[in-house]
């Protein structure tokens, strides 16, 4: 099993992509597999590589998933630090 990191492509430059992991920085990632990129698309990345082309509709759902695993590990993490803080017997 492999892990796929999804990017927005920001520019085209032959084979090589600039993407955005979302974090504003461009990464360059090899594309040569896909003729039709073009920016504003959704890729799945795995180790520099595309592996993927979402279609629209399967890229906002990825997005939304993963923003409500990002949304439910906050939460957890907070309880998880009010529970520390209790055992402590610290109080805010």
């Amino acid at each position: 099993m492999c892990l796929g990191i999804p990017a927005e492509v920001k520019e085209v430059k032959g084979d090589i992509v600039l993407v955005d992991f979302g974090d504003g920085v461009l990464r360059e990632v090899y594309g040569g597999a896909y003729e039709d990129l073009k920016p504003g698309d959704i890729v799945i990345v795995h180790a520099g590589i595309i592996i993927e082309k979402l279609k629209p509709e399967r890229a906002e759902e990825l997005v939304k998933a993963i923003n409500e695993f990002i949304e439910d590990l906050e939460t957890k993490a907070s309880q998880l630090f009010e529970y520390i803080g209790s055992e402590k017997g610290e109080t805010k």
